[in-house]
């Protein structure tokens, strides 16, 4: 049987019929469409939130390194000035002792009695250590007649404990702005002893800061060998 052409009632229902359709099938992939957008707008957001999660503990880890740099510096820098506090007051305590010291030697040379009996006793040690027949003494100016005394007396002494004599001459060539004490140069030249008073003090200082440091301040646990 042929087919007959729509009326005009049937050509609007087939109209509305994919009307419907269409408009169906657009919700549908307006659907899709947000849906995708929707991951991928919590994918980015994501992403972003984790980049900057990311930069703040960046930056937050830097600070605290910066942080912990600047109270390790602060740190060092104050344990530096006590360090350096501590040896400058040690230095100065030091130096006081020293110089009392000095001042014990200034008070020797000065005793007449006693600083005679010294020289006789420095000037018998420079003879038997040089063991030569003929020694100069050197003494400060002002002190050539004690020394020609004490040289006299250790000439005796000399020859008490070596069986040997010894010719001393005595000059006053040393500087009166040293504390005393005598320097002794052998008849050849070759040997020179020097015995002042500042010179056996400077030795002693030398020899005995270690044990005095130790003695006053404890010992060092940085120091494994003592001279």
């Amino acid at each position: 049987m042929a087919s007959r052409p729509l009326n005009d009632d049937e050509v609007l229902s087939e109209m509305n019929k994919m009307v419907a359709f269409i408009k169906q099938e657009a919700l549908e992939k307006a659907r899709e469409i947000k849906v995708k957008a929707d991951e991928e707008f919590a994918i980015e957001k994501a992403k972003l939130v984790k980049q900057e999660q990311q930069a703040i503990d960046a930056l937050y880890e830097k600070k605290r390194k910066g942080a912990e740099v600047s109270q390790k510096i602060a740190h060092s820098t104050l344990t530096n000035k006590s360090r350096l506090k501590l040896l400058q007051q040690r230095e100065e305590h030091l130096q006081d002792l020293f110089a009392t010291a000095r001042a014990a030697i200034d008070e020797l040379a000065m005793d007449e009695g006693r600083y005679v009996q010294f020289l006789q006793g420095i000037i018998v040690q420079g003879f038997l250590s040089q063991l030569e027949p003929e020694v100069t003494v050197h003494a400060r100016p002002k002190d050539v007649q004690l020394v020609q005394r004490a040289a006299e007396n250790a000439a005796q002494q000399y020859n008490e404990i070596s069986g040997k004599t010894v010719k001393s001459t005595v000059e006053g060539s040393l500087s009166d702005d040293i504390a005393g004490g005598v320097k002794l140069v052998s008849g050849s030249q070759r040997i020179t002893i020097d015995n002042t008073l500042d010179e056996r003090l400077r030795l002693l200082e030398d020899r005995m800061l270690p044990e005095i440091r130790a003695d006053l301040f404890g010992p060092n646990p940085n120091r494994k060998f003592y001279t």
